[in-house]
């Protein structure tokens, strides 16, 4: 029998262990990913410690140095003057590996259990963060150490990113995915934010602790996703409207709802009815707006992954606050991608239009970035200000790709049904993006010697080149809303 209780009863009582449960699943995934985001961080903000004006510093009275050694204060192998190639070649190790890894990522996530996936990832990447810092206690001065470094860490990192957004994608439905979602993803800016203030602590003293702390944080994460990571859950409303379309199927399975229990829910999640094939890459490539919205977060990532890795330094260099002032001053960047990805998930819940919501914030990111490289620096207020519009117009385009779009294209209706797809289509989205992502810090690292405006010029070339690429599906929306002005508009229930 089902239950004592009247069939009201039971089914309010179920659907709010049932509502319990996507409230923790949420949480956990947030934390997932911030923690791996804290776990990148650091190397933006150890980077001005790495090469620094050595004529502002006291020399140690045991120092061995000769006197009129300017790099006395340098960690060779970056106290040459090429410091910003190498440095750029660090970022670029992990970001190709990335970026590279992240399109293979998303095939063995859809065939493994994420719970495993996650966990061995998280406590891989926990391992080589580490690693990096205890460079500096071994004592390490060899750029092929740091770079294969990174490159480990980049490849691991990338069971991340599928495998939390599938999870979600799992549990959530379309109605209101723009706005949860926008709230969930600000767990990478607060990873980044963590990472910057954990970095700033020991970046001036012993700058190692600055990855240690967070590597060890990280692989702390993994044991406990081991241990309390469920993928999925067959909901009361679910399941219910099954039973309704297959009642001889479902009537005398394992999985049905007779029990809601959550040891009940983590069985059937490890031993659904029906198992659909999982789509090619290829297949995944055919269904509407993956190609456009891929290019375009090609883009939006170059932009939004320059500022991560090099707005520290930019703030050093033209600000000249200290390494900890810079690293601390560059996390409102990231307290306006919070905002700026909650604004776009909210808009385009609203008017049903994720390529127009993108759109526009690009159109504003483009000047609000070139007067931030000229007016931002006259004026702490200036600087907050400016800091925190650009990283909600920036990061909220990028945010909301990354999340609501990739779970709309992953559970597209031309799928029928079919949400293995979810996985591979938000790695491939991910991974495009990753190749920006890439080529942004690479680009920085080759531009800045000539002058920083540059930099911002090819940011802002980068802005208008990903707003172009959403015009054919903007278009699109906008016949959608002439159309049917007024049926497609507004909050949905999930």
């Amino acid at each position: 029998m089902r239950s004592s209780l009247a069939p009201g009863v039971w089914f309010l009582r179920t659907f709010s262990r049932d509502s319990w449960f996507r409230g923790f699943i949420l949480l956990l995934t947030f934390f997932i990913y911030t923690c791996y985001h804290m776990s990148r961080k650091p190397i933006s903000v150890v980077k001005s410690r790495l090469h620094q004006n050595c004529s502002e510093l006291v020399k140690p009275v045991n120092d061995s140095h000769s006197l009129n050694d300017t790099t006395w204060c340098d960690w060779a192998p970056f106290d040459k003057n090429n410091y910003k190639e190498l440095l750029g070649a660090v970022d670029n190790a992990f970001l190709v590996a990335y970026a590279i890894g992240m399109f293979i990522s998303g095939i063995f996530g859809e065939r493994l259990p994420l719970r495993y996936y996650l966990s061995a990832g998280m406590l891989l990447s926990g391992l080589f963060t580490s690693l990096f810092g205890l460079g500096y206690f071994w004592n390490i001065h060899m750029l092929w150490y740091f770079v294969l470094i990174q490159i480990c860490n980049g490849l691991v990192q990338t069971t991340g990113w599928p495998s939390v957004v599938t999870c979600v994608g799992n549990w959530f439905g379309k109605g209101k995915r723009g706005l949860i979602m926008g709230i969930w993803n600000s767990h990478t800016s607060v990873g980044n934010i963590l990472g910057s203030l954990i970095a700033g602590v020991w970046v001036n003293e012993q700058w190692g602790l600055s990855f240690v702390a967070p590597g060890a944080v990280t692989a702390a994460m993994g044991v406990i996703t081991f241990l309390f990571l469920i993928e999925w859950l067959l909901s009361v409303q679910d399941g219910l409207e099954q039973n309704q379309d297959n009642a001889e199927d479902l009537g005398n399975g394992p999985c049905t709802n007779k029990e809601s229990s959550l040891e009940s829910a983590a069985r059937c999640s490890k031993e659904p009815s029906v198992q659909p094939a999982a789509i090619s890459f290829l297949g995944a490539l055919r269904i509407p707006g993956v190609v456009e919205f891929s290019l375009c977060l090609l883009f939006a990532k170059l932009v939004s992954y320059t500022f991560l890795y090099w707005l520290p330094l930019y703030i050093f260099n033209v600000a000249h606050f200290s390494a900890k002032q810079a690293g601390d001053l560059s996390t409102l960047f990231d307290v306006g991608g919070i905002m700026g990805g909650i604004m776009a998930g909210l808009i385009s819940d609203y008017t049903n239009g994720r390529a127009t919501t993108c759109c526009i914030m690009l159109i504003l990111a483009a000047p609000m970035m070139f007067l931030y490289n000229y007016i931002g620096q006259n004026g702490i207020t200036n600087s907050i200000v400016m800091l925190i519009i650009c990283g909600a117009l920036v990061n909220g385009p990028y945010a909301l790709i990354t999340t609501a779009v990739s779970a709309d294209l992953g559970t597209h209706q031309s799928l029928k049904g079919n949400a293995k797809a979810l996985s591979t289509v938000t790695a491939i989205i991910d991974g495009t993006g990753s190749i920006g992502a890439a080529l942004g810090p690479l680009l920085a690292g080759l531009i800045s010697p000539t002058g920083w405006n540059n930099v911002f010029y090819m940011l802002i070339s980068a802005d208008i080149l990903a707003c172009l690429l959403l015009c054919r599906l903007v278009y699109k929306e906008i016949i959608a809303w002439k159309s049917s002005p007024s049926r497609d508009r507004g909050y949905k229930e999930i």
